[in-house]
């Protein structure tokens, strides 16, 4: 089991940037396909970006490609997004996620899950 806690989150003006942590613990971490959601008010919960465990590959949503950059530091059990351009439909709950199985970021089937934090973007 591997526990996530996500920080990094705020309120932005639009245009701004912010970036997201995801710190892990509990077992290796450079094995795990790593991921970033979000969920906005009254909305289901969307993928944002993904990351593999080498940091090699990398899937981007369409809304965020060009803005946001998922990258991880693996001596430092940590993932990150860095999310630049910001805009107000941006705004929501993120959420890091993590998986051990291959193939992962491409199902979606992520293991485990962090609380969230949130990111506000105001116009």
């Amino acid at each position: 089991q591997v526990h996530l806690v996500e920080s990094g989150g705020g309120l932005v003006q639009a245009g701004g940037s912010l970036r997201l942590s995801c710190v892990a613990s509990g077992r290796t971490f450079s094995r795990d396909e790593m991921g970033w959601f979000r969920q906005a008010p009254g909305k289901e919960r969307e993928f944002v970006a993904a990351i593999s465990g080498s940091g090699a590959v990398k899937y981007y949503a369409d809304s965020v490609k060009g803005r946001f950059a998922i990258s991880r530091d693996n001596a430092k059990n940590t993932v990150y997004l860095q999310m630049n351009s910001l805009k107000p439909e941006d705004t929501a709950v993120y959420y890091c996620a993590g998986g051990d199985t291959t193939g992962t970021m491409t199902t979606g089937k992520y293991e485990n899950w962090g609380q969230g934090t949130q990111v506000t973007v105001s116009s």
